[in-house]
């Protein structure tokens, strides 16, 4: 892809291709609002949102803080201050139209919300360390596998260190079909942005809870899917971001 095709890639086309015919509109099945797991996976229960209460700081005090951080205290995130940060950029507020969307805590196109969260946890109290997804329709963890991947996350990112020096890494997906059964040919662009505001949210929630994070789009695609176990096809990383103590 030379640069002209990727600034075309920047510009709206609603317009232009307003004559396509979703799947939606075909009548086809949507996809799970949530990927689907086995019922005896490990699963760990997370702080419910209502017990959530982390002191008070100004929004204004938190947008004035927010930096992108990339050395972090050797001090272990606790599970309510993980279960906020899941929240906070996942978290499900409310399943609407017997099932045909979630409202969140972050916009997404349509409420398609094409993302899965991935967890690479280094340091929090109470989860081994190891590989997670998080379930935001029931407010839990899944765990993957249960090792050590602070080698394997760092080699995947290119050599960058704070990603494995943290106390978690958070690892995004895009399920591209969810956006795409009602939005077909013009949902990648919008998939994208939703990836902002699921970060800017991270950003916000750490400062929020005197950590850092730091949005990294330098990876190498094939390893960090495979390390996740996705195919890079039909699921496949698009944002990464590690929290730690500051």
């Amino acid at each position: 892809m030379d640069i002209k095709t990727g600034r075309n890639f920047l510009r709206s086309n609603w317009e232009k291709h307003t004559q396509f015919v979703s799947d939606q509109q075909k009548g086809l099945p949507q996809p799970p609002l949530e990927k689907p797991f086995d019922s005896d996976s490990k699963l760990y229960d997370l702080v419910s949102t209502d017990m959530i209460n982390l002191g008070e700081v100004s929004l204004k005090e938190v947008i004035a803080k927010r930096r992108s951080r990339r050395k972090f205290k050797d001090i272990p995130l606790n599970l309510k201050e993980l279960s906020f940060l899941l929240w906070a950029t996942q978290g499900v507020k409310e399943i609407i139209r017997n099932g045909y969307a979630t409202l969140r805590t972050v916009p997404s196109a349509g409420a398609r919300h094409p993302f899965e969260t991935y967890l690479v946890v280094h340091n929090v109290e109470r989860l081994p360390k190891g590989l997670y997804r998080y379930l935001p329709i029931e407010h839990k963890l899944l765990l993957i596998k249960e090792k050590d991947l602070k080698e394997k996350i760092i080699d995947a990112c290119l050599g960058q260190r704070f990603v494995g020096e943290c106390a978690v890494t958070f690892i995004w997906t895009a399920i591209p079909y969810r956006t795409e059964w009602r939005y077909s040919i013009l949902s990648h662009k919008v998939i994208l942005l939703d990836a902002g505001h699921v970060c800017q949210n991270l950003y916000l929630a750490s400062e929020a809870i005197n950590c850092g994070t730091c949005a990294i789009g330098a990876y190498d695609q094939q390893k960090i899917d495979e390390l996740l176990g996705v195919d890079g096809h039909d699921e496949l990383t698009v944002y990464i971001a590690p929290v730690g103590k500051i």
